[in-house]
C-alpha cells in the first residue's frame, strides 16, 4: 500500500525502538516509522543496542521530516527519515549499524560496502548475522513439515515459510 508524502513538515522524534524506527509526535497523535532501505540489528543481536543507541544519538529529541513510501505489516509507516536535516538511514549504514536492504538503489549499498571495507560498526565482527537471518534463527523452534512433493517448510507468524 503506498501513501503520498506528506507536506515538509518537522515533527519531534519522541522515542526510537531500535537501529531502524522511532515515534514522532504529528500533532496530537503519535506515528511509528520504519526506516526505509536499510535493516537494523535486532536489540537481542550483536550490536543491536549499539544501532539503536546511535539512531538516539542522531535524532531522539530532534526535529524530524519524512518522506512516506508505504505501510508495513505491524502499520508503521515506512520513509525516508531526516533528522535536523541529516538523512537517518543513510548514517545508520555509513556508521555500519545497518545492512542496506537488497532491493535499494545502488548508493547504499556503496555506503554498506564502504563500512564494511572501514570494518565500522558491526563490520568489526568476523562474521556478522544479518538480522533477516538472526530473526529466522529464532523462530527455529517452529515444527518443520514434509509436504506431498517433498518441500520442506514451517508456519511462522501465521505464514508458511519455506527451506527449514
Amino acid at each position: 500500500m503506498l501513501v503520498a508524502p506528506l507536506a515538509a513538515h518537522a515533527y519531534r522524534v519522541i522515542s526510537v525502538a531500535d537501529g531502524d524506527s522511532m515515534t514522532v509526535q504529528v500533532g496530537r497523535s503519535r506515528l511509528k516509522l520504519r526506516l526505509a532501505g536499510i535493516d537494523a540489528p535486532e536489540i537481542k543481536q550483536a550490536f543491536g543496542r549499539q544501532a539503536g543507541q546511535s539512531l538516539r544519538q542522531l535524532c531522539s529529541g530532534k526535529d524530524a521530516q519524512y518522506d512516506a513510501i508505504a505501510i508495513d505489516r505491524f502499520g508503521r509507516t515506512v520513509a525516508t527519515v531526516r533528522c535536523n536535516g541529516i538523512d537517518a538511514g543513510r548514517t545508520q549504514v555509513e556508521r555500519g549499524m545497518a545492512w542496506a536492504s537488497a532491493r535499494n538503489d545502488s548508493a547504499l549499498k556503496v555506503l554498506e560496502t564502504m563500512a564494511r571495507n572501514s570494518r565500522r560498526g558491526l563490520w568489526s565482527a568476523p562474521h556478522p548475522v544479518a538480522p533477516w537471518q538472526f530473526r529466522r534463527r529464532t523462530s527455529q523452534d517452529a515444527t518443520c513439515h514434509t509436504g506431498p512433493r517433498g518441500g520442506r517448510y514451517q508456519w511462522l507468524n501465521g505464514r508458511k515459510a519455506y527451506g527449514c
